[in-house]
């Protein structure tokens, strides 16, 4: 239930800011709006409003919306009224009611990650579990418990890491420009200082995949090795584990933290394993044997007990004017990262599998909302500026489609033809058909464990 309203909630006020800025952009080059619509489909609800008499109204299918403005190539317009025609107006006014919806959702973003930052979220401190041997992170020197502090593009000019959350977006900027990352450490108390370095030139993993932060090595926070609840009958109960245990070895090998031992556990697929427990000051010797779970794409292994505490958190929040800046550079950076994503995928270095439609906007508007506000907040701005920047796409049907008419019409002195513009609008409707085919695709693989 908590899923289906915030999707809901999700489309529609992306949807609304969209069409308003069309709107709002419309009514200042004095165009008159004939409807705003939020969804299509059959009519749920409509009321007429404003000077303009213009029709509100919400449809039954809630994926997408318009704004349909008087224009003397859909129909007859009135003599007193055709100043007030689209197609009337000129070439920049009709360029800017275009780019105004795109550019709403794109302020919009600004707004929710200004507010995440003044409102503040707990984050995961970014300090690392122990990186697999044969990870970037490994390479670089990387181990349990270091704390990044700083980051840096050349080595010289730092700025700070204040979060999990943080290091990740700076480490996949690096993997998507294939540039390298400096990071600047200490222990997980602060002690001590020295320089490492990320190198990301020979990183064969999609940055956008799921295995991408694992091909790095930062994969997850730091936490202890230490059990919490265990399932009755299970692998962990039946070997004698309990509840407080912390485990310090396995098979001989030195257990550094949580994420360590749930690889461990995780590769030993009914096979016995010998661990060693410390039980309120006693060493204790167990021998645990993983059940298989074939849930996935895979066998993994599995011993019915939760592994770790909660990682260390920290407030990340900002002051008024700080706040805005720092949303502003969000709303930057992810637009950049968009637009670099586009562009790998058409030329083949980034998988189609990235692409997502409903059913995967829908489980995250969930999973976020049951996380908190500022979760749900921040995944709403994320979703307004893919929005904003795949409407700016040069393909027809699109905001960006129109946009490019506008550009050939400023350069040649006349508008597309009608039946290259016929041609040009069933050629884009099959592509987005086949991009939204894609994308449900990509969803339910997801959802089924193919992905």
């Amino acid at each position: 239930m908590i899923t289906a309203l915030a999707f809901v909630l999700t489309l529609g006020v992306l949807v609304v800011i969209h069409e308003y800025g069309h709107y709002r952009a419309a009514l200042a080059c004095n165009v008159k709006v004939l409807r705003f619509s939020v969804g299509f489909g059959r009519v749920l609800w409509s009321r007429r409003m404003g000077a303009d008499g213009t029709e509100f109204v919400v449809c039954a299918l809630p994926l997408g919306g318009y704004v349909r403005m008087l224009d003397e190539r859909e129909g007859p317009v009135d003599s007193s009224l055709v100043h007030r025609a689209f197609n009337r107006k000129r070439l920049w006014q009709r360029a800017f009611v275009v780019i105004a919806g795109p550019a709403a959702n794109l302020l919009l973003a600004v707004l929710l990650y200004s507010g995440v930052q003044w409102m503040g979220v707990m984050e995961p401190k970014a300090i690392l579990s122990a990186p697999p041997a044969s990870s970037v992170a490994a390479r670089a020197g990387l181990k349990s418990g270091d704390w990044v502090r700083a980051r840096s593009a050349d080595g010289t000019n730092w700025q700070d890491i204040r979060s999990m959350a943080d290091l990740r977006w700076h480490v996949l900027e690096a993997q998507m420009e294939r540039e390298p990352l400096y990071l600047m450490l200490s222990d997980s108390q602060g002690r001590g200082s020295r320089n490492v370095r990320l190198d990301f030139g020979a990183v064969s993993a999609d940055p956008q995949s799921s295995d991408a932060l694992r091909s790095v090595g930062l994969g997850v926070p730091w936490s202890q090795a230490l059990l919490g609840e265990i399932k009755a009958g299970g692998p962990a109960d039946q070997a004698g584990l309990r509840r407080g245990d912390t485990v310090t070895a396995v098979d001989g090998v030195a257990i550094l933290d949580a994420q360590m031992l749930r690889e461990a556990i995780q590769a030993r697929v009914e096979q016995p394993m010998a661990w060693t427990v410390d039980r309120a000051g006693q060493s204790i010797q167990l021998t645990v044997r993983p059940r298989a779970d074939r849930s996935g794409a895979g066998a993994v292994g599995r011993i019915d007990a939760f592994v770790g505490l909660a990682p260390q958190s920290v407030l990340v929040s900002s002051g008024a004017l700080e706040g805005l800046m720092e949303g502003a550079r969000k709303t930057w950076d992810v637009s950049a990262l968009t637009v670099s994503m586009i562009g790998r995928m058409i030329v083949g270095e980034a998988s189609i599998k990235n692409l997502s439609g409903p059913l995967t906007i829908a489980d995250f508007a969930g999973q976020s909302a049951q996380r908190g506000w500022t979760s749900y907040l921040a995944f709403l701005a994320l979703v307004s500026v893919s929005l904003g920047i795949l409407n700016l796409l040069p393909l027809p049907m699109l905001d960006g489609g129109h946009l490019m008419y506008y550009l050939f019409e400023g350069l040649t002195g006349r508008p597309v033809p009608d039946a290259w513009l016929d041609r040009l609008q069933r050629g884009g409707l099959a592509i987005l058909l086949a991009l939204m085919c894609v994308a449900l695709f990509n969803d339910v693989a997801r959802l089924v464990g193919f992905h």
